[in-house]
């Protein structure tokens, strides 16, 4: 149950209660009516299940028996060994059948009486937030509060038996040092474009004279072409 963090595991064998369970998909609400009169006015959620041989549904697949499916890189049950590999593997359908083992179910509306081991109590949290934005909502702390004093520490018996205490690395604090190394992020950006720009406008530059150089010669290579025209008519005459 999500909001005791608590599990409990059911064996069922009679078959009158499983046919209530067959043809319902992932997703898909019943009443705890049918697992028996402890459960009555719960509301259950199918989250999910393993057949006999261990493989787990997968939501949209709309089938009671197992197929096989080309898997690629972000498919669920998958992890690509290559790049770009794919390759075709065994998968469940989201759908109850007769060869399910371990059908998982979520309690999504509480009844009336408490579950004993499910709802009498509350499991407290090993783990507490890391991230500093989490922190701070978990504490209600202002921005400029020191958000390292509320980290929660936990204690714990080393293998020689020495009493220790840890505490997660706070995730996303916004330092001075990680201001200055964003500065200078940012300033090397900023001179790498302005180095650009300054060698851009000084490589036009370039161009520009060796254009007007090129006319240049083309100019006086066409009025020497005219005076040696010209010398010869005259010699000519």
């Amino acid at each position: 149950m999500p909001s005791t963090a608590q599990q409990k595991l059911i064996e069922i064998f009679d078959e009158k209660i499983l046919q209530n369970l067959y043809e319902k998909r992932m997703g898909n609400e019943i009443a705890g009516d049918v697992l028996g009169e402890e459960y009555a006015g719960y509301t259950l959620r199918i989250s999910g299940g393993n057949d006999k041989q261990g493989f787990c549904m997968q939501q949209g697949i709309l089938t009671n028996t197992r197929v096989r499916l080309l898997m690629k890189k972000g498919s669920p049950g998958y992890r690509p060994r290559r790049r770009g590999e794919r390759k075709r593997k065994s998968i469940r359908g989201c759908i109850v059948g007769h060869d399910i083992a371990v059908l998982n179910l979520v309690v999504s509306g509480n009844g009336p009486n408490p579950i004993p081991g499910l709802t009498d109590e509350s499991v407290p949290r090993r783990l507490g937030p890391k991230r500093a934005n989490n922190i701070r909502k978990l504490f209600n702390l202002e921005k400029g509060d020191d958000v390292t004093k509320y980290v929660i520490h936990r204690s714990f018996t080393n293998k020689k038996g020495v009493e220790q205490r840890k505490a997660p690395k706070v995730q996303r604090l916004i330092t001075p040092l990680m201001l200055q190394r964003k500065r200078a992020r940012k300033s090397a950006k900023l001179s790498a474009v302005i180095k650009n720009q300054e060698a851009a406008a000084e490589y036009k530059k370039l161009v520009a004279q060796r254009m007007a150089e090129q006319k240049e010669a083309r100019r006086s290579l066409i009025s020497k072409r005219r005076s040696t025209r010209k010398s010869l008519k005259a010699a000519a005459e």
